[in-house]
């Protein structure tokens, strides 16, 4: 059946990040005691016995405010309520009603939309006779919660399921989606690239860095395949990260890295190759993903001021370890290169999984070690035998005399004839060297 999606809607610093992340059971959303935290729609799945639903968490509404962070902050709520289901509208049972909650309510009111009114920081039950002024905000009755403890969450997720439509039928089975993490500095146009990928304003955009903090999911289809984007935060160097909430957006941001299946990284065309982007160029490869180079802002650079060939061919010497990822030029702002980055996506989320029968790879790497073989204190290097033991990235376990002993550029080499052999186009591989086993181990196992 099809998940009912709920919507949570309230003024800034009311505790609706706190509610999400109790629903989903998890730390999804970004949690601090000052308001504006969050400021695009995140989504989750809440669980209630048999019961589930889709969970959009949202920015704090001021639907008065003309600035213009806070404006787009308004649209993206907007819209998480005229796609919703339901809408949980949360106040603060410690600060008591106030005009913006009425002037939500007014809004949510002429939405038509069913709502479930939550007073939330509700501790024990001596608050609750303090909540009846609520009731002015006319939507009917009110439920009493504490997100950070717990406190009536089952009680209001009974509300929400007697209120909530019943689920419609199920669409034909389709195939699984490909999960890509936008990844980058500050600024370089990953929200406004997902927003060109996605074709309408899913995140928000800004000229101020920092703008996105959460890692934003979004579902897409894009010429018949199904997609998951995940936009996260600019990833700053470790040293320059010192408030709280930029630390805690970094690491989701990583965190994004290790549930996806294709890191897309962003470079800014405008501003060329930073060392900050060849430090994010290496979390994408330590984590074993699938990666695609997306140079964006095209746009902005004069024509004939400098060719593609050339900053291709900068980004090879720069970022040598990312040799196998394919390299696409986009503008953001025009919709353009985007087939192209789909294109390289789907090859290398295919690449990353592709298995190889057994015997090739070992024929493979002992036609390599016979073309250049190794000396490791005099002693020939033998490899024993070579089977692949994983997928995205692919790994293989290979078993020779020396394990320890391997150089780093010969384990590069022994890498490269297995891209030349069998491709794995922007995806690393990675070899694990076990050692192999002796003559009386291969007997006793023989005997077994």
């Amino acid at each position: 059946m099809l998940r009912p999606i709920i919507a949570i809607v309230g003024r800034p610093n009311v505790g609706k990040s706190s509610l999400f992340n109790r629903l989903v059971g998890r730390r999804r959303a970004l949690v601090r005691d000052v308001p504006g935290v969050t400021r695009d729609r995140l989504y989750g799945q809440v669980a209630f016995e048999r019961w589930q639903a889709t969970v959009v968490d949202t920015g704090g509404f001021d639907p008065s405010s003309e600035e213009p962070l806070v404006e787009a902050v308004r649209r993206q709520v907007l819209v998480a309520v005229d796609e919703a289901d339901l809408v949980l509208l949360v106040v603060d049972a410690r600060e008591g009603i106030t005009a913006l909650d009425e002037e939500i309510a007014r809004i949510l009111r002429k939405s038509g939309r069913p709502v479930v009114l939550v007073a939330n920081k509700v501790e024990d039950a001596a608050q609750e006779p303090a909540l009846g002024d609520f009731y002015r905000l006319g939507l009917g009755e009110l439920i009493p919660v504490s997100a950070e403890h717990g406190r009536g969450v089952a009680e209001m997720l009974e509300a929400v399921r007697a209120r909530c439509p019943q689920p419609a039928a199920p669409p034909a089975a389709a195939a699984a989606p490909v999960h890509i993490a936008i990844i980058g500095r500050p600024n370089v146009g990953k929200s406004s690239l997902l927003n060109a990928m996605v074709g309408t304003e899913r995140v928000l955009v800004h000229e101020a860095p920092g703008t996105t903090r959460d890692a934003v999911d979004t579902a897409l289809v894009y010429r018949g395949r199904p997609y998951v984007l995940v936009d996260t935060a600019g990833i700053r160097r470790k040293g320059r990260v010192s408030e709280p909430l930029e630390k805690l957006a970094v690491v989701m941001a990583l965190k994004s890295l290790e549930r996806c299946q294709v890191a897309v990284l962003v470079l800014d065309a405008s501003e060329g190759l930073t060392a900050q982007d060849a430090h994010i160029a290496g979390y994408a490869n330590e984590a074993g993903r699938a990666t695609v180079i997306a140079v964006n802002k095209w746009d902005l650079v004069p024509p004939g001021m400098v060719r593609k060939a050339e900053v291709v061919e900068q980004i090879r010497e720069r970022l040598p370890f990312l040799e196998y990822a394919p390299i696409c030029f986009t503008s953001a702002t025009r919709a353009e290169g985007l087939p192209e980055l789909f294109d390289a996506v789907d090859t290398v989320a295919a690449e990353a999984r592709r298995r190889v029968p057994t015997g090739a790879v070992a024929e493979a790497l002992l036609g390599a070690l016979a073309r250049r073989p190794m000396t490791v204190g005099g002693v020939p290097l033998t490899i024993q035998s070579a089977v692949q033991v994983g997928t995205g990235p692919p790994t293989f376990a290979v078993r020779v005399n020396k394990p320890d002993q391997i150089h780093f550029s010969y384990e590069r080499y022994l890498v490269n004839a297995l891209r030349r052999a069998f491709g794995f186009a922007g995806s690393p591989i990675r070899l694990s060297f076990r050692r192999a086993a002796g003559p009386r181990a291969r007997r006793r196992r023989v005997r077994r």
